[in-house]
């Protein structure tokens, strides 16, 4: 991006930051998402999503176990704790995700099914619904930020050339991140379609 226009400004410095702070965590979640998102091979992100009731706290399967996948299609899950392995394995079963884990008394096996066509599509569907629903949080972040400098602007604090020359740069922000949410899930249907 060109010189920013609001860094030079003082009354825009921290709305500039805080905008494109909050952009970011859009995108962060975006790739979050992305990394949970089944592909054809086994991967510890898969259960990212997945949350244990532990001790009346629900906490992600990570914090509880050691994950990993040694195969392409299975993924191993070693608790640290051996009594929560049953609610690991109920955590697993009721999410939405279509494994059927296998426990051992120290271990759970999760395979993973190769993908058929139908469940590709669909994967692809949910993708593209996640995309949308960040592509909004971006555009609500741009939103609060135009009223921010629409204020500024009425209060005096900057001139009308400034709130429109940030307001266009505030618009250049937000068409950036959501072009780079765009092509990370080109990227990732093109793995998720590869059989």
């Amino acid at each position: 991006m060109a010189v920013s226009i609001m860094a030079g400004i003082p009354a825009l410095k921290e709305l500039s930051g805080d905008v494109k702070h909050r952009m970011d965590q859009a995108v962060a979640a975006f790739q979050a998402n992305l990394a949970s998102v089944r592909t054809g091979r086994a991967s510890v992100h898969m259960l990212d999503q997945v949350k244990v009731d532990y001790y009346g706290t629900t906490t992600p399967i990570s914090q509880l176990a050691q994950v990993s996948a040694p195969e392409a299609q299975l993924i191993l899950i070693q608790p640290w704790d051996p009594s929560v392995l049953k609610e690991i394995e109920r955590a697993i079963q009721t999410s939405d995700l279509g494994f059927n884990p296998q426990s051992d008394g120290k271990l759970i096996r999760v395979p993973i099914p190769p993908m058929t066509e139908e469940r590709r599509r669909d994967v692809v569907k949910h993708l593209n619904r996640v995309l949308e629903e960040q592509r909004t949080a971006v555009r609500n972040v741009r939103r609060d930020g135009n009223d921010a400098l629409k204020k500024l602007a009425k209060d005096k604090k900057i001139s009308e050339d400034e709130e429109k020359r940030a307001m266009e740069e505030v618009q250049k922000m937000t068409d950036e991140e959501i072009r780079r949410m765009e092509e990370l899930a080109r990227k990732k249907e093109v793995e998720v379609m590869q059989v």
